[in-house]
């Protein structure tokens, strides 16, 4: 057994906790404030201010939220094979703040705004950059993922298991309650207008407020330096798994030809080479990484509530009367629901199916999560039905609209082609007048950016009448959310009074309320209780205990790839209706659903130390329990303790935790 060396000391304590452990959990708040802050407002960044469009936006989107996924296995390689988990976590996190703070200035407008317009003049600087930001912080936030918890964990000695447990409680709030906050936080930050000569939407406060508390997360972790254990790397079990299956697949290519006997196993061509042990747990895990091929289907829907849902939102109002919501709040409904879900499911739920006699073993309820995520979908498409009954009809590229409002005190007669004739009634302007100007203007062609209104003024003036400056009055209007209005102000208004103003409502305002979207994230965050904490806790029973890196860097990859599935949908699919590409995703997921029961039908459950002890039996070793006892019986005689014993202890308790660690 490789032993792994610590530094000893006797750490400082308070109330039966390592002081140490208060740095880390107020660390890893400020970093899931800093996180989950920035990506609240990155979709409506990437729509609104670098103006691409829905599709661009929602690909880049999940291209980042990929890469975000995929970095913690580069992450787990540094810690464990080069730096160990506190250098990583510094290291990474002085990455992390720079990205965030990179992109912090890439949304100031000033920046380029030369002319002073409120709209940059080099969209290319300002793409670069946010795009360099984007790239850091997945670096940090995924290369830190798999280390701050396990670093955490390092911290207690043998007779603090008890507050070993109420820490990763502890953590696990931290995590929920950064969540929650910068979701709700954020979104109004953006909201306000900031700007040095023009004022517009503030971004830079909406992403300089993270980048505050990532740099605040990196100053508070170091803060505690004097105060940790930390522990040297320890050498990365993926590395050697992925060694062990590069020789299987190159060896049974070396011996293709038939005079060589064939194997039970494709993964006993390593034996030449590499222990029997080692093999077994490798094909224990095979066998799991195989059941995740259909998985990352679920995470192309589950992620799109941060992209697709969110500019679902800003078509809606978010009016409650007592305030107001912001399209990107509405994510925070999901945590929200976790943090109820969560203890309702695993107190009532589960045990009452249980109690019913009925066999919801854990592949069936991760079927069921998939199934209620395609719900969720069916529940957008239809709430996008909704909204889609109030949008105008807008022209298609080979066709015209014309608007015709009569300001002329009777019928007119309009001539559009040679054979149509419309008879158009006057608006109402009770004025007779010698002649009038024929006023064309350009229409808009969408609905206003982020439920704004779109207003346009136009001044009716006649040439028997004279405009008095020194008049005026006080003509108000409540505005609903993204509608369009053309007042028309006739040259009388001043000498009579505002009601002379005609309203000619362009465009209705957005009337499908936010509220709808609650059906769709409940039904999305009940799939995920199912799917993504039965997954994690089914996968770790049944994969050897050294192997539950390889399965945790198995499972960050099906979330990777299902972003990549967005992105890839988002930019060859095209689907001309909304509603139809989410129709379309919940019947993808359905299918797979379906693809997924069947492997789980045929799949046997194993306890893994069972076949160990087998494996262990047959090559002549002593039960892992007996070197155990063996070891520390010689380390009692040296008056030291096992690091590594210490280790495998603590990995027991992280099991359990590791169910949440990577849900968010």
């Amino acid at each position: 057994m490789d032993e792994t060396k610590k530094t000893k000391k006797k750490t400082a304590e308070c109330c039966g906790y390592p002081i140490s452990i208060f740095f880390i959990v107020v660390n890893e708040f400020c970093e899931r404030f800093s996180y989950y802050g920035m990506r609240a407002v990155l979709v409506l960044y990437f729509r609104y201010f670098l103006l691409w469009d829905d599709d661009l936006a929602t690909s880049i989107y999940h291209a980042f939220v990929a890469l975000c996924y995929l970095t913690p296995i580069l992450g787990a390689i540094i810690a464990d094979s080069w730096l160990g988990k506190f250098k990583t976590i510094i290291y990474l996190s002085i990455v992390y703040a720079i990205g965030q703070v990179t992109m912090a200035v890439s949304t100031i407008h000033d920046i380029t705004d030369a002319n002073r317009d409120g709209t940059p003049d080099n969209f290319t600087f300002h793409i670069a950059l946010s795009m360099l930001g984007l790239v850091l912080i997945a670096l940090g936030t995924g290369g830190i993922k798999p280390c701050v918890a396990a670093f955490g964990g390092d911290q207690f000695q043998e007779h603090q298991s008890r507050q070993l447990n109420t820490f990763f409680s502890v953590f696990y709030l931290c995590i929920n309650a950064g969540s929650l906050l910068s979701t709700l936080i954020t979104p109004v930050l953006r909201a306000q207008e900031c700007g040095i000569h023009t004022q517009q939407q503030c971004y830079p406060l909406a992403f300089g407020v993270p980048a505050a508390l990532m740099v605040v997360s990196l100053v508070v972790f170091i803060s505690g330096s004097g105060m940790y254990i930390k522990t040297d790397p320890e050498g990365n079990i993926m590395w050697s798994v992925c060694k062990c299956i590069g020789f299987a697949i190159k060896n049974r290519f070396r011996h293709r030809s038939s005079r060589y006997p064939k194997r039970e196993h494709w993964m006993d061509w390593a034996d030449e080479k590499y222990d029997k042990l080692l093999i077994a747990q490798i094909k224990i895990v095979l066998k799991v990484l195989f059941l995740y091929i259909p998985l990352p289907m679920f995470w192309t829907l589950f992620d799109q509530k941060g992209s697709r849902w969110t500019l679902q939102a800003t078509t809606m109002t978010g009016d409650f009367g007592a305030f107001i919501l912001q399209p990107d709040q509405m994510q925070t409904v999901n945590p929200i629901l976790i943090l109820t879900l969560v203890p309702i499911m695993d107190r009532l739920i589960f045990p009452l199916i249980q109690k019913c006699g009925i066999n919801f073993s854990p592949l069936k309820r991760m079927t069921v999560g998939m199934l209620f995520a395609a719900m969720a979908f069916v529940s957008a498409a239809l709430v996008q039905i909704e909204i889609d009954k109030t949008l105008p009809n807008f022209p298609s590229s080979s066709e015209s609209q014309l608007k015709v409002v009569n300001i002329y005190n009777r019928t007119l007669n309009v001539t559009i082609s040679p054979n149509e004739h419309l008879l158009i009634d006057s608006f109402g302007v009770q004025h007779t007048f010698s002649y009038f100007t024929l006023l064309v203007q350009e229409d808009i062609k969408s609905k206003p950016n982020e439920g704004k209104n779109a207003i346009r003024f136009v001044n009716v003036s006649f040439s028997d009448f004279f405009i008095f400056i020194d008049q005026w009055c006080e003509f108000s209007r409540k505005f609903g959310f993204g509608a369009s209005y053309t007042f028309l102000i006739p040259s009388t208004v001043f000498s009579t009074d505002c009601a002379s103003i005609i309203e000619v409502e362009d465009m209705k305002p957005n009337s499908v309320h936010m509220a709808l979207q609650i059906p769709q994230y409940f039904l999305i965050t009940t799939g995920e209780v199912m799917f993504s904490v039965t997954g994690l806790q089914f996968s770790y029973s049944q994969a050897p205990k050294n192997m539950k890196s390889v399965l945790q860097a198995g499972w960050l990859c099906t979330n990777a790839v299902g972003n990549i599935i967005v992105l890839i949908v988002a930019e060859l699919g095209k689907l001309p209706k909304q509603w139809a590409e989410y129709v379309l995703f919940a019947s993808m997921l359905v299918a797979v659903s379906i693809v997924f029961s069947i492997m789980a039908y045929f799949y046997t459950y194993i306890d893994p130390a069972e076949i160990e002890a087998q494996i262990r039996k047959e090559q002549g070793l002593e039960p892992e329990e007996k070197e155990k006892e063996t070891l520390e019986m010689e380390e009692k005689d040296e008056g030291q303790k096992n690091d590594q014993e210490k280790s495998t202890n603590k990995s027991d308790k992280l099991h359990e935790f590791s169910k949440w660690k990577f849900i968010f």
